[in-house]
This record gives structure tokens, sequence and C-alpha cells, in this order.
């Protein structure tokens, strides 16, 4: 019967960690590539790591999600195919903790609009 007791702890223990209000704390982003050509060795650098992709066409998206583990700005760089030059975009401050969505809109000329919702764990 003791036996019985403690398994049933342990079956039960994942549940009481859930009930608790353990949250993984995800920023879902989006980058999309209205440069007008192809980009290649594209990187977007976040505070604490980065995600990117070898190649994104013009028109295509790609999507990542990820965790804020420090504080810093986040940043994208990729080459343009025709040129071979290679481009630096800062973007907005991002704090550790942070969830929610942002989107990185990659236009002509090195330019990029960022849109970020993104909140604040209590």
């Amino acid at each position: 019967m003791r036996g019985l007791r403690w398994r049933l702890a342990f079956a039960l223990l994942p549940a009481a960690v859930l009930a608790a209000g353990c949250h993984s704390y995800q920023v879902d982003s989006t980058v999309e590539n209205r440069t007008g050509e192809a980009i290649k060795l594209l990187e977007v650098d976040y505070p604490s790591a980065s995600y990117g992709t070898n190649f994104l066409p013009a028109g295509a998206s790609y999507s990542y999600r990820f965790q804020i583990r420090d504080s810093g700005p986040i940043k994208v760089q990729y080459t343009e195919t025709k040129t071979l030059e290679v481009r630096h975009i800062q973007g907005p401050e991002l704090q550790e903790g942070q969830e929610g969505h942002i989107e990185i809109v990659l236009m002509p000329g090195g330019q990029a609009d960022f849109h970020a919702v993104l909140n604040s764990k209590p």
C-alpha cells in the first residue's frame, strides 16, 4: 500500500507543477523578405543566442520561436545575392522574460521594419 502512494504522488507531480503556474515565456518571430531579391546567410541575433537560414527567396517568410534569456538589442544580418553586400540592421531592445510576437520585415536598401508586441512577465 505504501508503494502505491509513492507511485500515485509521482504520477500527480507534473500536474501539480503545471497548476502551480509554471510558464515558459516564448517569442514567436517572423522574418519577411521584401527586399525584392533572394537573400542568403540570414542571421537574427537576440540576447544570448541566434537563429537563421541559408537562403530566403524574395517574398518568402521564415518563422522561429525563442526565449529571451538576457537583455539587449535584436540584430539582423544577411547577404544580398546580387551584390554580395552584407547588411547589418539593429532593432529594438529586448528584455529577459518578455513574450509575444516580433515581425521583422526586410526592405530594399538594407532597411528593416520591426513590429513587436511583447509583454513582460509579472
